[in-house]
C-alpha cells in the first residue's frame, strides 16, 4: 500500500540537496510519494531557516494531506523553540511524526505534553546515499507506516531470560540528558528505555548514563536498550575502555536489565520505532524480540 509524506527541517540546515532529492526518488520508486515543505531548505546560520519558521513547519505538516511527516536530517536547533510548539494540537492532527538525532527532543515533548506516539526511525537523508538505499531500513519504514511491523528481532548482548513490559521511549543520549528536569522530559516508570548516540566517545555515553542512573531514570525502568554507538575514536590512554566497559559499569550499578544491540540510531539498519508505544520484551537464546502494537 503506497502513502505519501511531507519533509520538514526542524534542525540543522540541508547541506546536500541533491541527497534529498535522490531520497525522494528512491522512496517514490518504493511507492511512497515525498512533498517538502516550502522553508525545508531555507538556511539561517546553521539552521534550517529561524527559529519562527522551523517551528511554523510543524503548523504546516499538521495541516496538509499526507499522513507521515519526516525530518530531512538531525543536527541540533529543536530544543531553542519547544516552548513554541502546541503537542496537544500536533498530536490531534494523526499524523505520524518521524525523524532521529535531534528529533528526540520533540518526540519526548510530544510524549510529556500530549501523551502521543510518535516514529523514532530514519531521517530523509538516510534514503539518499550515493552507494544505495539499505533495503532492510526501507522495509522496516515502510511496514512501520502501514502498521505491518509487529515484531522485532535482533541479536543482543546482555542478561538472559529477560521479560519486560512497558512504554517504550527515549532516542538520542545527548538530547535525552539535555532535557533531564525540563517540562519536556517523560515521567516514565516501568518503561522500555532505549538509547543511541554518534561522535561521542564512550566516557562521554557513560557520563551520560550515570546522569540518568544518578536521577532514578534507569532503576525506574524495565529494561534499557542500547542501540548504536558509533564514529568515535578511541585514544591510547583509554587502554581496553571501551563501550562494552560502559555497560560492564553501567549493569554493575542497577538491576534494570540493560540489553545492547538494537538496530536503531545514526547507522544503517535503523529500525522504525512507535516512541511511547505500549511494548514488549523477551529473550531468547541470544536473540531479543520486541513485540510492537498491533495496527500501532
Amino acid at each position: 500500500m503506497a502513502f505519501d509524506l511531507y519533509a520538514i527541517s526542524p534542525s540543522g540546515a540541508v547541506q546536500d540537496r541533491t541527497r534529498m532529492e535522490r531520497a525522494a526518488a528512491r522512496l517514490a520508486d518504493a511507492g511512497i510519494g515525498v512533498r517538502f515543505d516550502r522553508t525545508a531548505f531555507s538556511r539561517a546560520q546553521r539552521f534550517a531557516g529561524t527559529d519562527a519558521q522551523r517551528a511554523a513547519a510543524f503548523g504546516r505538516a499538521a495541516a496538509q494531506r499526507a499522513p507521515v511527516v519526516m525530518i530531512t536530517r538531525g543536527g541540533y536547533g529543536l530544543t531553542r523553540y519547544l516552548d513554541a510548539l502546541d503537542y496537544e494540537a500536533l498530536a490531534a492532527s494523526g499524523k505520524k511524526w518521524v525523524g532521529v538525532s535531534d528529533f528526540t527532543a520533540f518526540q519526548l515533548a510530544m510524549l510529556a505534553r500530549a501523551g502521543a506516539v510518535t516514529w523514532a526511525g530514519p531521517a530523509l537523508t538516510d534514503f539518499g546515499a550515493e552507494d544505495g538505499v539499505d533495503g532492510t531500513t526501507l522495509d522496516a519504514f515502510g511496514e512501520a507506516m502501514r502498521g505491518e511491523l509487529e515484531v522485532l528481532g535482533f541479536g543482543y548482548s546482555g542478561p538472559k531470560d529477560v521479560e519486560a513490559r512497558g512504554t517504550l521511549w527515549g532516542g538520542n543520549l545527548s538530547v535525552l540528558c539535555a532535557l533531564l528536569g525540563t517540562p519536556w522530559f517523560p515521567q516514565v516508570r516501568r518503561g522500555i528505555l532505549f538509547v543511541e548516540d554518534v561522535n561521542e566517545h564512550p566516557y562521554r555515553i557513560e557520563r551520560m548514563l550515570t546522569q540518568l542512573l544518578h536521577a532514578g531514570v534507569i532503576d525506574a525502568q524495565s529494561a534499557v536498550l542500547v542501540g548504536q554507538v558509533s564514529r568515535y575514536r578511541l585514544a591510547e590512554h583509554d587502554r581496553g575502555f571501551d563501550m562494552p566497559a560502559v555497560l560492564r559499569f553501567l549493569r554493575g550499578r542497577t538491576r534494570t536489565p540493560i540489553l545492547a544491540g538494537l538496530p536503531y540510531g545514526h547507522e544503517m539498519p535503523c529500525m522504525t520505532l512507535p516512541h511511547g508505544a505500549k511494548v514488549s520484551l523477551a529473550t531468547e537464546g541470544r536473540t531479543c524480540w520486541l513485540r510492537l502494537p498491533h495496527a500501532h
